[in-house]
């Protein structure tokens, strides 16, 4: 058992004598008072930086790794599963430490021929630039061919400098990170400004803080316009299947909502399939979704309009309450169905992260998808109405159904039909709807009175002003909601909507000229 032990403790203390790294720093390292072993490890990396050194980074894992044991004085480095000497003992590592070590490791990957490796690192140091590392920054950044990386090195050397003892290299490093826009930086130079000395510094500390704030205020209006598009291209979708309905048609449907909820709905049911049948193209789920959410959410419409709504045309109030009793069969129909509580609809792994423009400025996918959808939606919507025989037959009846009868076009065929066209286009913005949020029984009513709003304030039977309108609207309500907040937003847009009736009861775009209900 002796002879064992003496012979892993000669082949640990022989692969260490085998590197570069002195054992004595190897033990300190590994030994001691957290502080000191921060300074030793801090001292091994700038050696690093100044003669690259073979040993460091195993020794550096092998301590990370639990595979580093102190006998004696010495430090003894075990092989993959080598228990090692009963007696030796485990060196501690704290938060602090396993932070350092990481830190030192990222350090010497900068050197690494694997640009992912020196990208990771890269990552990692951005929040652990310090001037004792600042050697090794400035060799990796000299080293460094990619454009991009040269840049974020370029930060992080930088970074560091603020923290050197040199007057003109902390100016120099304050004037280099004022072309940033991270607020990570801002605060870390407001943090360094508090305690400088050097008038000069302090004012091109003071210069930097001030440009990043306004860069990162821009980018905040960026984002608050952003989310305005967004919001209005999710109120464009809902609103466009009621500019049908309630524009066209004069149909007052308030199970307009459910209409969306079912086109959830029918994508839910998509996802759920292509997870048990078909979970390796799960991805491509929503190119059948859209297609099935249209013609599950047409279908309900034209069953809707064929034993309801039909027998109640020119009678808004009676559509009103009818339509009113639809919506709250349909909503206890899905939770019947699917139970009351919401269900998760997953985004495919195209539509999962963002576009980051600014630190403070990202772009969500879906969000980019859903304006882009919008847009297509719309696009196919016009084209109908304008240069297809339905749209010339839903625009007869809609301006003189007795003139288009006599004339052979089928009424109540083409009610049918456009109901269902609007009732469908409803169920795209479900499908929409659930790639941003939760899909639930109530999901309908959160966007009925806006769909409404839109409609309304837009000019009934105008297309152009639902867009408008929606688009409007949408940036006008997270304006207000960054100014005084959702509720009081709601409010004011209430407010507004109430005012523009008042003036224009038409809607700001209402169609001029002879015009027939």
């Amino acid at each position: 058992m002796i002879k064992r032990l003496l012979v892993g403790c000669c082949l640990a203390l022989g692969a260490v004598s085998a590197w570069a790294l002195a054992p004595a720093l190897a033990a300190r390292i590994a030994a001691g008072e957290g502080d000191e072993r921060v300074a030793a490890l801090n001292e091994a990396v700038q050696q690093a930086a100044q003669q690259p050194d073979a040993g460091l980074r195993p020794f550096l894992v092998a301590l990370r790794d639990g595979q580093v044991r102190l006998k004696g004085g010495q430090v003894l480095v075990l092989k993959d599963g080598e228990a090692g000497p009963a007696d030796a003992e485990e060196p501690l590592l704290n938060n602090r430490l396993r932070r350092e070590l990481d830190a030192a490791l990222a350090a010497l990957d900068l050197a690494s021929p694997d640009r992912q490796a020196r990208a990771d690192a890269i990552k990692l140091l951005a929040d652990e630039a310090d001037a004792a590392r600042l050697p090794l920054f400035e060799r990796a950044l000299a080293a460094e061919q990619d454009p991009a990386l040269k840049t974020q090195l370029d930060t992080i050397v930088a970074l560091a400098r603020l923290s050197s003892p040199d007057a003109a290299l902390r100016r120099a490093a304050a004037e280099s990170l004022a072309r940033s826009a991270d607020p990570a930086q801002r605060a870390l130079l407001l943090e360094k400004l508090a305690g400088e000395t050097d008038a000069a510094t302090r004012t091109a500390m003071q210069r930097s803080i001030d440009a990043i704030a306004t860069r990162l205020a821009w980018g905040e209006r960026a984002q608050t316009l952003f989310a305005g598009l967004s919001l209005g291209s999710i109120l464009l979708l809902v609103a466009l299947g009621l500019a049908i309905t309630y524009g066209l048609m004069g149909v007052i449907n308030m199970a307009h909502g459910e209409l969306l909820m079912v086109g959830a709905y029918a994508t839910y049911a998509v996802q759920q399939g292509f997870r048990a049948w078909a979970p390796a193209a799960f991805d491509y789920y929503l190119w059948l979704a859209l297609p099935a959410s249209f013609a599950a959410a047409a279908l309900v419409g034209a069953a809707m309009e064929r034993t309801v709504i039909r027998w109640l045309y020119g009678r808004p109030l009676e559509t009103l309450l009818a339509t009113w009793g639809l919506s709250l069969i349909l909503m206890q129909a899905v939770r019947s169905l699917f139970g009351a509580q919401n269900v998760a609809v997953e985004n495919p792994a195209w539509l999962s992260g963002g576009w980051a423009l600014l630190p403070n400025l990202t772009l969500p996918y879906n969000r980019l998808a859903i304006l882009a959808f919008a847009a297509l939606v719309l696009g196919g919507m016009a084209l109908l109405l304008a240069r297809t025989r339905l749209g010339l037959m839903v625009r007869g009846v809609t301006q003189n159904r007795r003139m288009a009868s006599c004339v052979g076009v089928n009424t109540a065929q083409v009610d049918t039909l456009a109901f269902a066209l609007g009732s469908g286009i409803a169920g795209l913005a479900g499908c929409a709807l659930s790639q941003v949020g939760n899909v639930g029984p109530d999901l309908g009513q959160s966007y009925i009175v806006d769909a409404f709003m839109v409609v309304v304030l837009g000019g009934v039977g105008q297309l152009a002003g639902t867009v408008y309108a929606g688009l409007g609207l949408g940036v006008l309500s997270k304006l207000l909601e960054g100014w005084q907040g959702a509720v009081l937003a709601k409010i004011a847009l209430l407010l507004l909507l109430v005012l523009v009736i008042q003036k224009k009861p038409q809607g700001l775009f209402a169609l001029k000229g002879r015009v027939l209900d």
